[in-house]
């Protein structure tokens, strides 16, 4: 540290720098005590000088820390025996001692003295345009002659000769700077000898009027001193007191910042015991906060080091409690949320199935509505529908009533919330989200997993349900978790959920061979659609492959019908069905609309069908329930037509081709045949109900149903089962035909209550009829009887043309004529189950025999070949027919061989136009 670093820059000091800033001013400060001992000046012009000099060289010295500065201070010290003032006497002795009494001697130091470097308004002196055109010599260089002329520059212009000097003695050739330097000392000292000499006079006189101020500076300098120990005087009491008052004030204020530091450590503690508090109890939030304000306001600002310290040790550690503590809370909630999961998609969708059967319900009134507006019934019943209330609620709304859960599910957020809220606090938002995202995704897919210990028949509820749960939850986490999780990523999940559920459903229905249990899975999936549909998620895909397996799902319903059929069918005794109590009659009859009549019968009530046509009815219309049960709920709003084609197939191609085996293989006896016949006429109103069942189920009015109707489709086993009756009725009218064999055909006595084979015929179909009555619809029973008579009539007529008649009486044609009397009045007594029209329809069955008869019966045979006449009354017989019996009943006296004995009598005109019509039937032939 050298001397000039003791001095401070004082504003005394401040003008005298203003005029030399540069390593000049030790040339200038040179010439002023040169021409001081040069010049004899007196003691205080010597003294203003050298004030002046100092002044100069304090402020250089100062400013630019040069070692040259703090040698010409020290010399000018010892020069004038001056003693260098430390800062405090600078501060306590005015600057007003060392400055010129004469304004005009500064303003003659400023601008002739020491000019100002620099400026655009001085023009450099004679001496120094010389200094800057002398030339350094002959033998230096470009280079030299070039940092000459920088020097010298440098030096005219008052610059900062620092970096010449360094560059000077470190090169070690510092004669060129010190010539140019004692040549620009010779230039300036003409000058100031100028100045000196054109100010000498006003200096001096300056110097006179200070000594004749000396003597009033002198009395007021004691005035002043008398004051001043007047004032020490009286002022020493009150310095006292100032000095009491100013420790008092130092005591007051270390008190004040002791108070303000206990105030605030004090404050400090509050929230650190609240914060204790708050960790004990569970409220990490308000813990976190504590510290946060703790941290901001005050870590800084206490003035206890220890306590700042334990802070600064504590805060992390109660951050990283805090985080350990809802870490462990949030991953006890994703345990506890997997069983939440499952039981509220269970719930889900158990009320999803609630709410569909409350449709069902509500749809069964309005057919039933229907039904009694289409009958024009006004007799109309009007009741209130009361929903219950939903307490699982009906979507999203109901989910966002409150934020934690619900209370009623029993699920609640407010772990998941506290967790997510603290990371936010702690700065740590991102990283939970991630975390969060990440363990749901790693959660969903273990959803996935099927087991393969137990059959999917019996995991797929607690598969689905976890799902439906799974997103239940997540759709309440996306509108209430305050930015959670975001709708992509719960897309993203869905949209994985979605594909990996059509995968699993794709693999077990292609395994499953039983249509319930395709039915039981798609129900579900159905459920799970529709619970999850009221949050927003897109359940298309799940329906889309309960759509693309319909055919298989048919194919195996109509497999298990089939079998089921073919069991009740072979269980059938072929025995009337005995109702004892009403509810069998409801259970068997009435549910399936088989009745004829409005009235309850009284029981026991035997019923004109077997137990098959109950059994195989339930089967159909379990058959229609499934079916209209898948495709239901499915995305396909009309569908009674794809039903309707399924119920077509189950009809004709599996009950009526069991009907048909059953007919061609069990029917043995007349009595089996009759009860197959009668369960095929019930059949036929059954599958009028099973079409309209089947529309009704599928939401298609009854008149549109009725509108696209089609044939019975049993046609064939109904055909099949009156053409077994017919033959098995037939075979025991051929046996009483037997007796046929018995009539005389060539006797004269005709018989008068009819030939034996037509009386057993009679009583058979009497028996028949009787029989047929309580079990035979009517329509049945007369395509039967027609059947039967027909086949009498082809029999008699088959008989007359055969080979076991010979020769025909008159007698003989007027017994079948009584034969078919009895047939006639046999008909005709059928009045309470045939109507005129019906009995005289029931007449054309033996029509045949009844005009051969006629025409043999008649005067003029011949008419037959008549077409007008034949037209009319014989259009049922056959000309080879007619010739046959022709032939037959030709009288025998006609012939060669009895035309001896009466070859002179008339002939008879009857048979003159028999043999006519032979004749004409034999040119016809």
């Amino acid at each position: 540290m050298t001397i000039v670093n003791k001095f401070d820059i004082s504003r005394q000091y401040k003008w005298a720098y203003s005029f030399c800033p540069s390593a000049a001013v030790s040339i200038v400060v040179r010439l002023v005590i040169a021409e001081v001992f040069e010049r004899r000046f007196d003691s205080v012009a010597k003294k203003m000088l050298c004030s002046f000099a100092i002044a100069i060289v304090v402020a250089a010295a100062n400013a630019e820390q040069c070692p040259l500065y703090t040698y010409l201070l020290n010399k000018l010290h010892y020069r004038f025996n001056v003693k260098p003032k430390t800062p405090f006497e600078e501060q306590t002795n005015p600057p007003n001692r060392f400055r010129c009494p004469n304004p005009k001697f500064l303003l003659l130091l400023r601008c002739n003295a020491l000019p100002k470097i620099g400026e655009e308004t001085m023009q450099p002196s004679k001496g120094r345009r010389k200094v800057g055109s002398t030339p350094a010599g002959a033998g230096i260089d470009s280079a030299e002659k070039l940092d000459e002329l920088l020097i010298s520059s440098a030096i005219c212009n008052g610059e900062d000769l620092g970096p010449f000097v360094r560059k000077t003695f470190g090169t070690g050739k510092p004669e060129t700077l010190l010539h140019h330097l004692k040549f620009f000392a010779r230039s300036k000292e003409s000058e100031i000898e100028e100045v000196c000499k054109a100010h000498y006079q006003d200096f001096i006189h300056a110097v006179d009027d200070l000594k004749s101020l000396l003597s009033d500076v002198e009395s007021l300098k004691s005035a002043l001193s008398d004051s001043n120990s007047k004032l020490q005087s009286v002022a020493a009491p009150l310095l006292s007191s100032l000095d009491s008052l100013v420790e008092a004030q130092t005591v007051s204020k270390n008190v004040d910042l002791a108070i303000g530091a206990v105030t605030h450590c004090v404050r400090v503690m509050e929230l650190v015991s609240r914060a204790n508090q708050h960790l004990q109890s569970g409220n990490f939030y308000m813990a976190l906060k504590c510290v946060d304000t703790i941290e901001s306001d005050f870590m800084e600002k206490t003035p206890s080091s220890t306590l700042k310290r334990m802070l600064e040790n504590r805060i992390p550690a109660i951050r990283s409690y805090v985080e350990r503590k809802v870490n462990k809370e949030f991953g006890d909630w994703l345990v506890e949320i997997r069983v939440v999961s499952r039981n509220l998609g269970q719930l889900a969708i158990g009320e999803a199935s609630a709410a569909r059967q409350r449709e069902e319900e509500l749809r069964i009134k309005q057919r039933q509505a229907e039904e009694q507006s289409r009958l024009s019934s006004r007799d109309c019943v009007y009741a209130l529908n009361e929903e219950e209330d939903d307490e699982f609620g009906s979507g999203p709304e109901s989910s966002d009533a409150g934020s934690s859960g619900g209370g009623l599910l029993g699920f609640d957020l407010t772990p998941l919330y506290r967790a997510y809220h603290i990371h936010q606090t702690l700065s740590l938002e991102d990283s939970f989200k991630k975390y969060y995202f990440d363990n749901r995704d790693l959660q969903l897919t273990s959803d996935f997993q099927v087991s393969t210990m137990t059959p999917f028949l019996e995991s797929h509820q607690t598969f689905f349900a976890q799902i439906a749960g799974f997103f239940i939850v997540e759709d309440r986490v996306l509108r209430t978790g305050g930015g959670l999780i975001s709708k992509q990523q719960v897309e993203s999940l869905w949209d994985t959920a979605v594909t990996k559920m059509c995968t699993v459903l794709e693999d077990q229905f292609s395994r499953m061979q039983t249509a319930n249990h395709l039915l039981l899975i798609k129900d579900y999936v159905s459920l799970l659609g529709v619970s999850l549909r009221r949050y927003g998620y897109a359940v298309d895909s799940l329906l889309e492959v309960l759509s693309k397996h319909r055919d298989k799902y048919h194919e195996l319903l109509l497999s298990d019908c089939r079998k089921q059929i073919t069991e009740a069918l072979s269980a059938d005794k072929f025995e009337q069905m005995l109702m004892k109590k009403e509810y069998e009659y409801s259970m068997n009859v009435l549910s399936f609309q088989l009745q004829t009549s409005d009235i309850v019968p009284a029981f026991p009530y035997i019923a004109p069908f077997s137990t098959t046509v109950p059994d195989c009815c339930r089967i159909v219309r379990s058959f229609i329930e499934d079916s209209v049960s898948f495709m239901s709920h499915g995305g396909q709003l009309d569908f009674y037509d794809v039903v309707k084609k399924y119920l077509d197939r189950l009809l004709s191609d599996v009950l009526d081709e069991a009907l048909l085996k059953l007919i061609n293989s069990s029917v043995h006896g007349v009595s089996q045949a009759m009860q197959v016949a009668a369960n095929m006429a019930v059949f036929e109103r059954a599958c009028d109900f099973f079409f309209r069942h089947a529309a009704q189920l599928s939401g298609v009015p009854l008149r549109m149903a009725e509108r696209g109707r089609r044939h019975f489709p049993l046609t064939r086993s109904q055909n099949a089962a009156e053409d077994t009756l017919s033959g098995m009725l037939k075979k025991k009218i051929d046996g009483f035909m037997t007796l046929i064999e018995n009539v005389s055909w060539i006797s004269d006595d005709i018989p008068q209550g009819g030939n034996e084979y037509m009386n057993e015929v009679l009583i058979y179909l009497e028996t028949l009829v009787s029989t047929a009555q309580q079990i035979l619809p009517a329509k049945v029973l007369k395509r039967v009887l027609r059947d039967v008579l027909a086949h009498i009539s082809e029999q008699i007529v088959g008989t007359l043309c055969g080979d076991l008649v010979k020769r025909l009486s008159m007698a003989a044609i007027k017994g079948l004529d009584v034969d078919i009397q009895l047939l006639e009045s046999f008909t005709e007594n059928l009045t309470p189950l045939l109507t005129d029209k019906e009995a005289r329809e029931m007449k054309k069955a033996f029509i045949e025999i009844r005009q051969m008869i006629n025409l043999f019966l008649s005067s003029h045979p011949e008419n037959f070949v008549n077409p007008v006449i034949r037209e009319r009354s014989y259009n049922a017989l056959d000309y080879r027919k007619v010739a046959t019996v022709s032939e037959k009943f030709r009288d025998p006296s006609d012939s060669i061989f009895g035309t001896f004995g009466t070859r002179g009598s008339r002939q008879n005109p009857k048979n003159k136009s028999l043999d006519a019509l032979i004749k004409r039937l034999k040119d016809v032939s």
